[in-house]
């Protein structure tokens, strides 16, 4: 029983370790909820997120997590981040990208309301 409980306790901290690393990110801006299907505050009304992906604004995140080296965690550095111009994403083949750091890029740096990512 112990050993049951101490392999869940370490498979849960390796799953939070990893929970906001991401491969492709954008800068967006315009976030609205919106719904889609079933009646008014019913169980079968789904809810989904709509915002404009601002492709400059991408462009220019990824180039400052490009940059980035403030540590040692998989998320401090983004040495394969590169732009993706057809589609215009940031993208990390390694999964360095980090969720909370692509959105301070974003928004305090490169004028989007916020980032969205796989």
């Amino acid at each position: 029983m112990r050993f049951a409980a101490f392999t869940l306790l370490i498979a849960t901290m390796v799953a939070e370790s990893y929970a906001d690393l991401h491969n492709v990110a954008v800068c967006v801006t315009g976030r609205k909820l919106s719904t889609f299907g079933g009646t008014p505050f019913s169980p079968s009304m789904t809810y989904y997120e709509n915002y404009e992906v601002l492709v400059p604004a991408t462009e220019c995140a990824c180039g400052y997590y490009f940059n980035r080296k403030t540590g040692t965690k998989q998320w401090d550095r983004c040495p394969d981040c590169t732009f993706d111009a057809n589609e215009g994403v940031c993208r990390s083949k390694d999964w360095h990208i980090g969720g909370d750091e692509m959105n301070h890029y974003c928004t305090k740096y490169c004028g989007a309301q916020g980032a969205e990512a796989n």
